[in-house]
């Protein structure tokens, strides 16, 4: 029994030797991260963008569109019914008329959901970036998710990113650092820690480094990546009238900002309207925001280091 127990107590002491030397590593790649500052940030305003739609004219096949009936111009898993009815991405007419309408309605460019390299995503990327530099506006990438839950694999799929197309000149940059917003899945499938492991492995080996905003409004995320952000705020806009969601976003977004705080960058995310109801994963009550005529875009603003 003696053995037994030096065994488990070795065990003990090595696992409280090996938390210490993880703690101890973190706080090495925190105070790296600690030395970044950004001010004086041009104000953007991005739009959330997902290539992952195909037909069977472009793609040969459906892809996100299901139980499509053009003629009564109906869509299964849509709510709406697209002015450019059931479209592929990787049609360039269909970019194309997509990057003239958000340069008429002042947008400055796209966070273009993103998943795997060589992926359907991926594949349309090349497309919308050479578009996009046509008309003037800026590409990023949404980084969605970490298949295997590792920090390497993460790591892998950032660089692919950064060392395709980081150097496009469509791409979106801050001083000359291209920029990847990372969604909150992809945040919780390796945790903060793995991504401020990555995300001090691409700046060491991506020539010039990159910038991160993270998917997580958090003063320790905010400490880790170079800015935070949020997806969606529909469950916290749902059921609200213009004017209750202009009061919402007076008394929230200060605080939004003041969590990033004054080195890193703000985004505050305005919503014209949500309604998922009718994916067949999403189980109801769903939260709902109505798009309200477009009554929703002239939510304020505020100020501070935002993007």
């Amino acid at each position: 029994m003696r053995w037994l127990m030096v065994l488990v107590l070795v065990i003990i002491v090595g696992v409280i030797l090996w938390k210490g030397v993880r703690a101890q590593m973190a706080a090495e790649l925190l105070a790296e991260r600690a030395k970044v500052s950004w001010t004086n940030v041009p104000k953007k305003v991005l739009a959330f963008y997902y290539a992952w739609y195909g037909n069977p004219q472009v793609s040969g096949r459906w892809v996100h569109w299901h139980d499509v009936d053009e003629a009564q111009k109906q869509i299964g898993s849509s709510t709406h019914y697209p002015l450019l009815g059931p479209y592929d991405s990787h049609d360039p007419k269909v970019v194309e008329q997509h990057c003239r309408w958000a340069k008429e309605a002042g947008i400055d460019g796209f966070i273009v959901s993103w998943w795997h390299p060589n992926d359907f995503h991926d594949r349309a990327m090349p497309l919308i970036l050479d578009t996009a530099q046509k008309f003037g506006l800026e590409i990023s990438a949404y980084f969605e998710t970490v298949p295997t839950r590792t920090k390497e694999q993460a790591l892998e799929y950032v660089m692919h990113l950064l060392n395709r197309y980081g150097k496009h000149p469509a791409w979106l940059k801050l001083n000359g650092k291209p920029v990847i917003f990372v969604y909150g899945r992809a945040i919780g499938e390796i945790g903060l820690d793995g991504w401020l492991w990555v995300i001090v492995e691409a700046n060491r080996r991506y020539e010039g480094g990159a910038v991160f905003i993270g998917d997580r409004i958090s003063k320790r995320a905010a400490r880790i990546f170079d800015g935070v952000h949020t997806y969606n705020i529909t469950g916290l806009t749902a059921g609200k009238s213009p004017e209750e969601i202009r009061a919402w976003a007076q008394k929230v977004f200060p605080d939004w900002v003041s969590v990033a705080g004054n080195d890193r960058i703000a985004c505050l995310t305005i919503i014209p309207g949500y309604d998922d109801s009718k994916l067949p994963d999403r189980k109801p009550p769903r939260p709902i925001t109505e798009r309200h005529n477009g009554e929703t875009y002239k939510v304020p603003l505020g100020s501070g280091n935002c993007c």
